[in-house]
């Protein structure tokens, strides 16, 4: 496991030096200056965006979370947000990705499919409000039951149990990634394809690919996420007269995936041409929508419109379309600490650091586990730590202490 102590500006030197590179080489890989790269290697300058991060992994040649130093570990169980449950998760996605591994699972009677779904919509609620050492207490059981139920289960319950399949292992997904064990999230989204095939669904094969998007985001996978969100759009194409809402709330979703990949690629032309076919999307999705835990709607298509431009480097953009979104009127802790994680961003960006500090509490407030497991959060931290122009000093720096920073 990477050394805690490093910060990330101290790993990029690390990588460099590996290469036998001076910053000189390494600003002309990244077409930076030379003081741009001291500022970052010293901390003066923080890696505020997962595009310039991605970008200095590829030409370092080392993985994403080389820079970042995930998984990180907090000092009590509620903030190691999930942590504990890692062996039991792994376990649990070995035995439903290996051939023949409900036979490996010991129970006395067979889980019922009512009784299952039932646990799934409540850890789905776990999912959406970020609290993931419940989920995690939870997760591991439920898909160990979904491996030997969905060995069982035949005729016309075989979709819905592959279906219930795919979001648990959708919830590993996101709890892997989030906490930096990026393998596990790739063995979540393996089972999430297979269920999808096994149910012979369109839409499950939609949402395993929405997944599996995700999972290369999460990795600086950019051009993989990117492709496999276009091939996703162009199968689902033939299907988009139907009046499945779930069919187009994927679509939509999956442009979003596109827009957010195109942005960390900085190409602002693709990244809005896909912000725009989603925000049409999303006129014609229930205000609530959350098909397949993609929370897909109006609200959501435009949390990703400030991550975009966050992305694309403008900080005016960031700001002025963050104004004009009511952050309540979306039912999930995640995404709206994920907005104020990017708002807080942009408001450092523009130099407002007093506005910044008061965005990153607000998003830590809402979701705690989700924001101390965030590289960029924890970057705009300590670097908020080390400003004491603000009126949130204290509070700023009582949070890095939780998240051992400086």
């Amino acid at each position: 496991m990477m050394r805690a102590e490093l910060t990330t500006g101290q790993r990029v030197a690390r990588a460099r030096r590996r290469l036998g590179w001076d910053q000189a080489q390494l600003a002309a890989a990244v077409e930076r200056s030379v003081s741009w790269v001291s500022k970052v290697e010293t901390g003066r300058l923080p890696l505020d965006r997962m595009s310039v991060l991605g970008q200095l992994a590829e030409v370092l040649g080392v993985e994403v979370i080389e820079l970042t130093g995930q998984p990180y570990r907090h000092d009590s169980p509620d903030l190691d947000s999930g942590h504990a449950a890692i062996p039991g998760l792994r376990l649990a996605l070995q035995q439903a990705t290996m051939p023949g591994g409900a036979a490996l699972i010991a129970t006395a009677d067979v889980p019922s499919l009512l009784d299952l779904t039932a646990r799934v919509e409540a850890a789905e609620r776990l999912r959406q409000d970020a609290k993931f050492t419940a989920l995690g207490d939870v997760l591991p059981q439920i898909l160990r039951d979904l491996v030997v139920l969905c060995d069982v289960t035949e005729g016309e319950n075989v979709s819905r149990a592959e279906a219930l399949m795919l979001r648990a292992s959708h919830m590993a997904r996101v709890s892997s990634n989030l906490l930096g064990h990026h393998d596990l999230g790739w063995s979540a989204v393996q089972r999430e394809l297979v269920a999808a095939e096994r149910a012979e669904s369109p839409v499950l094969r939609a949402a395993a690919r929405w997944d599996l998007c995700g999972v290369w985001l999460h990795e600086g996978e950019l051009g993989a996420a990117r492709d496999m969100a276009r091939k996703a759009l162009d199968d689902l194409e033939p299907h988009m007269g139907s009046a499945d809402q779930s069919l187009r709330a994927l679509w939509g979703a999956m442009h979003l995936r596109a827009a957010v990949a195109w942005s960390r690629l900085w190409d602002r032309s693709e990244a809005e041409s896909h912000l725009a076919e989603a925000r049409q999307a999303a006129a014609g999705v229930p205000e609530d929508g959350n098909a397949f835990q993609t929370q897909f709607n109006a609200v959501n298509a435009e949390i990703h419109s400030v991550e975009v431009s966050l992305e694309l480097g403008h900080p005016r953009d960031v700001l002025s379309r963050a104004e004009l979104i009511n952050i309540g009127h979306i039912a999930s802790g995640e995404r709206q600490s994920h907005f104020w994680v990017c708002t807080a961003v942009g408001q450092m960006m523009n130099g407002k650091s007093g506005l910044s500090a008061a965005a990153i509490l607000k998003a830590d407030a809402i979701a705690p586990q989700h924001v101390r497991n965030r590289p960029i959060a924890r970057n705009l931290v300590d670097d908020l730590r080390s400003t004491d122009r603000h009126e949130h000093t204290a509070e700023i720096r009582r949070l890095a202490a939780s998240m051992k920073l400086g």
